[in-house]
């Protein structure tokens, strides 16, 4: 007996997206060719494909079963015997979805380094070479955008697990490879770096503690040195919110004897797991966190008594190379998991208004509905451009080739970009399930819970929204950085010309005000009463600028586009992205172009 027609339509959205989610996503081939070049973009894209196919086909599958069967990391502190193991079990599946994600060469690409016995292959992927990582990408720093594009495709499974390992390995990897002493690069990068899962090491960063948070210059964690080992320290106190907690090797923020207090006191030094091959180095997990989201991943509660560790770089210099190696790396990266999120989530949520039927009609027929897809599309792509232009920036930086001006802009966006791209991503998935309907919220239905739990959770990491904000101010404070970012936005326009038109100048005007009201907010002249309400504002003028920075290169990406379609499909999403957040009152039922503009940013959609 046939069922009702309603399932074949629910049956052709899954089919659908069973696909490869690189080919499905055009606009990343497109961001990569005007940020990273024709020629580099041609010798990546195959790996890129070959790691969206993987994605689809193998990684998501198992991530869906892990979270579906609740099926999340268990601490196992003793074996069987009572022994002290600090043991961190995870489901075989959890596994498989790890050794395919460190073969697609992502950790090694990210970090910039050239990783062990040269070119890994990436698992799970067709025959005929089309998975392999191009030779020489990764060494002498260039290696950042193709990771950029891996690490996007990973994320539209959410953190699923293996998201945070790679970003904190990759952080602790350039920690090492930067500031390092030979001997810490010679012992740790190799194993940091190795494609084999199974094989490899995995960092983490444990940074915060409970009676600060986000205020690590009130860390308590004391470093003494090891009378034994010239050189070592052992570390003991508490640490709040430990992610990766099964790493094999951690970056602890720790505030040597002596030191003075806040930041500028602590050491950031590296701790392996075990000294001896077995016991646990001086550290137990009190428990594993219950988070909302990222559940497949281990956060965990560590107490450090007498753990042994060195200094990655000079003692007093550990809250630069906690900031400006670890946090400043995962922010860059958070950003695209961010963005690979919303992806996901307009993916799902386009192909089902494709299929899903009601009132004679599919659901992505009615206006309503179209214009909250055009919202999450704009807002995904925007999130993409603002990313991959700071993808450009830290290579340059990597690389040394970047000046003053690009490196001010660089300390700039690592953290406005981080704060903006992640409240879009909880807010484009929220519009997602919206249309799901009531089928949005079922776990086993769609990805979209586990995505939405995870976005909130990205909101978090790295710097609170208010804790962000407030170091770029500071930072634009101390260091003028708004006159340089400014001067991006504009060179932005620049390249998109005169086919830029109203939104062009839309875009300078918001350039303008935000600029201004900066200026005007961190000028040393102004009272402490009203540096104090200048502080309220930043947040919103925050906002403005880079949305302005994210409308400027969308419509620089449109001037670079080879055809004229997609020229006028990417100025739409641009026009959307102005309207939405720079036009002061701006009234989409006012605006007689906003109906057009829906549809000219849905030309090309598969999404």
């Amino acid at each position: 007996m046939a069922g009702p027609p309603g399932r074949d339509d629910l049956t052709r959205w899954r089919d659908e997206l069973r696909g490869n989610w690189a080919t499905m996503t055009p606009n990343l081939e497109r961001v990569l060719r005007c940020r990273a070049g024709d020629e580099r973009a041609d010798a990546m894209l195959p790996w890129v494909r070959a790691f969206g196919a993987t994605m689809a086909s193998l990684v998501e599958p198992a991530v869906a079963e892990v979270e579906r069967n609740r099926w999340l990391p268990a601490s196992a502190p003793y074996d069987g015997v009572g022994t002290a193991t600090a043991h961190v079990a995870f489901h075989p599946d959890h596994l498989l979805a790890g050794r395919a994600v460190w073969a697609s060469g992502l950790v090694a690409a990210a970090a910039g380094l050239p990783g062990p016995g040269g070119a890994p292959g990436v698992a799970g992927l067709p025959s005929g070479g089309a998975g392999h990582v191009p030779a020489g990408v990764a060494p002498g720093g260039h290696g950042l955008f193709e990771a950029a594009a891996l690490f996007y495709l990973l994320s539209h499974a959410g953190e699923g697990g293996h998201a945070c390992p790679a970003v904190c390995t990759v952080g602790l990897a350039r920690a090492l490879a930067h500031r390092g002493s030979g001997d810490l690069r010679d012992r740790y990068l190799p194993k940091l770096l190795d494609t084999d899962y199974d094989r490899a090491w995995r960092g983490s960063q444990f940074l915060t503690e409970v009676q600060g948070g986000s205020d690590v210059g009130a860390n308590t964690t004391v470093a003494e040195p090891d009378p034994d080992r010239p050189g070592a320290y052992r570390l003991t106190g508490e640490k709040w919110f430990c992610s990766v907690a099964d790493a094999q090797v951690f970056a602890v923020t720790a505030r040597p004897a002596g030191a003075g207090p806040g930041t500028a006191g602590l050491g950031c030094f590296l701790v392996p797991r075990t000294v001896d091959g077995s016991a646990p180095n001086g550290f137990r997990i009190r428990r594993l966190k219950d988070k909302l989201g990222t559940r497949a991943l281990a956060s965990a509660e560590i107490d450090f008594d007498g753990a042994l560790g060195w200094p990655i770089g000079p003692v007093d210099d550990g809250f630069h190379v906690a900031v400006g190696e670890l946090l400043n790396t995962s922010r860059w990266m958070n950003a695209l998991g961010s963005t690979g999120i919303m992806r996901r989530a307009v993916l799902e949520a386009t192909a089902f208004a494709r299929h899903r039927q009601a009132f004679g009609s599919p659901i992505g027929a009615f206006p309503i509905v179209r214009e909250q897809l055009a919202v999450m599309k704009a807002e995904e792509e925007a999130a993409l451009s603002s990313t991959m232009l700071l993808t450009g920036l830290v290579e340059r930086i990597d690389a040394d080739d970047a000046t003053d001006e690009e490196r001010a802009v660089h300390r700039f966006l690592v953290n406005a970009n981080k704060y903006v791209t992640s409240i879009a991503a909880t807010d484009v998935v929220h519009r997602g399930i919206e249309v799901l309907g009531g089928n949005g919220t079922i776990e086993d239905f769609s990805p979209m819970p586990r995505l939405y739990r995870d976005a909130i959770v990205f909101e978090s990491w790295e710097g609170t929204h208010n804790v962000l904000c407030a170091q770029v101010r500071r930072d634009c404070a101390r260091l003028g950085l708004i006159g340089p970012v400014a001067a991006l936005a504009r060179r932005e326009l620049a390249r998109a010309g005169e086919a830029a038109g109203a939104d062009g100048a839309a875009v300078r005007d918001a350039v303008a005000r935000a600029e201004h009201r900066i200026a005007a907010d961190v000028g040393e002249a102004r009272s402490p009463g009203a540096a104090a309400a200048g502080a309220g504002h930043f947040r919103r003028n925050l906002d403005l600028v880079t949305r302005a920075l994210q409308a400027a290169s969308l419509l620089a990406e449109a001037a670079a586009a080879g055809s004229a379609a997609v020229a006028d499909e990417k100025s739409a999403v641009a026009a959307l992205i102005v309207r939405r957040h720079l036009v002061p009152g701006h009234d989409p039922q006012d605006d007689p172009e906003w109906p057009a503009l829906v549809e000219r940013s849905l030309a090309g959609s598969a999404g």
